[in-house]
């Protein structure tokens, strides 16, 4: 099938800028099971970090853009966006809170990326934030089920099941075997405990996953990602700076809201579709990706979305990870961070983490052992809940 792309907030002549809306800075908090700091000191200290990483003042930012998944629920507050301009010193900007589920992060980055690339701000704040501990257990586990179908809700179908059925399913259909599986999160494990921000520093081997408690089955504990505190952002700007890195397209589609309707349990039509309309914003496709971010909140969605961008061929993601193809030395690096499983998931954080990881890894300025060796373009895609929405966001080194 072909995307039928519309048309989106892509830089071309008669928006006046001669180049794609780059980003400056970037910045984010260490992502952790439990952090003392309330929500807004999270946003406040991404927010910061990003601009003095752009060598940037606030009072350059002309709009802000918050995105966070349930405040309410698990803060018991409102009003980030104008909390977090209030921190920041700033009046007179354009400011709005961005909520996609789990896609919330880079729903902020986008609209960014849109209010630079339409002309509407010159430098355009995106910052991501969930503080998840507030919540017991029962509480946190009822507001992520919320994400789901009212449909499937009512039935008690939660996340974990279908990804616990996408697994079984993949692992029937094609030659990959339940080890391959573990492979993916022993594989960002390993990036994790490289990544000073990572919720997850610990290397962990594949019996280690097949050993842990059962979650879905075949899913179990180490296949899933872990609730988590944490804040990113980036600083878009349509005034390049030195060692600033282009945001070539940044896209997003919807796909079959209940699981049940979809006629496949393997496909996202969601994914294939933003990352369809990006790499046709961007003028390249698939076969240019150096390095990827991934939404692993489980194992198996690294296959499955690999597949749905066109990373690996159907069925074949598998063959990838075994042969360490995804590994940070392999020919294509997928979650150098940790990903969801590792770095952590901090909801509202998860999108602009990735894009933060991106750029990190494109300016080629992290530590020997950390970063992917001459990555010039890289990918994340951020999904909301099983797949109902996503974003696909392509990065580009300036040369």
């Amino acid at each position: 099938m072909t995307a039928q792309h519309r048309d989106a907030g892509v830089p071309d002549a008669s928006l006046g800028l001669d180049d794609p809306p780059a980003i400056a800075g970037v910045g984010m908090t260490e992502f952790a099971s439990a952090d003392d700091r309330p929500l807004i000191d999270l946003l406040l200290a991404a927010a910061e970090r990003a601009l003095d990483d752009a060598e940037c003042d606030a009072s350059t930012v002309d709009s802000v853009h918050v995105g966070n998944m349930a405040a309410e629920a698990f803060n018991e507050r409102s009003g980030l966006a104008n909390a977090l301009t209030g921190s920041l010193g700033l009046t007179g900007v354009t400011a709005r809170r961005i909520e996609n589920t789990s896609a919330s992060g880079a729903s902020a980055v986008q609209s960014a990326f849109e209010a630079v690339a339409g002309g509407h701000s010159t430098h355009a704040l995106a910052v991501g934030g969930e503080k998840m501990s507030s919540a017991d257990t029962a509480t946190a586990t009822e507001i992520i089920s919320r994400i789901t179908h009212d449909r499937e809700y009512e039935q008690g179908v939660t996340l974990p099941s279908f990804g616990g059925l996408a697994a079984a399913a993949y692992l029937d259909a094609y030659d990959a075997d339940r080890r391959d599986l573990a492979r993916i999160s022993v594989k960002n494990h390993a990036n994790a405990a490289k990544n000073e921000y990572a919720q997850f520093r610990k290397r962990i081997d594949v019996d280690d996953v097949l050993d842990s408690p059962a979650v879905a089955s075949p899913l179990r504990l180490y296949d899933c990602c872990p609730t988590s505190d944490g804040a990113a952002a980036v600083l878009i700007t349509a005034e390049p700076t030195p060692n600033a890195v282009s945001v070539a397209a940044c896209e997003s589609a919807t796909g079959t809201h209940a699981v049940a309707d979809r006629t496949d349990p393997l496909e996202i039509e969601s994914v294939r579709l933003a990352g369809e309309y990006a790499y046709e914003s961007a003028g390249f496709g698939a076969e240019a990706i150096d390095v990827a971010c991934i939404h692993d909140a489980f194992s198996i969605l690294e296959w499955l979305e690999m597949e749905e961008l066109g990373l690996a061929p159907e069925g074949d993601a598998w063959r990838l990870t075994r042969d360490g193809e995804t590994a940070l030395d392999g020919a294509l690096p997928v979650n150098p961070g940790g990903g969801l499983k590792a770095r952590g998931h901090p909801l509202g954080a998860t999108g602009v983490s990735q894009v933060v990881e991106l750029v990190w890894q494109l300016r080629g300025d992290l530590p020997e052992g950390r970063g992917v060796d001459g990555a010039e373009r890289g990918l994340a895609v951020n999904v909301a809940g099983f797949g109902n929405n996503a974003v696909c966001t392509l990065l580009e080194a300036d040369a």
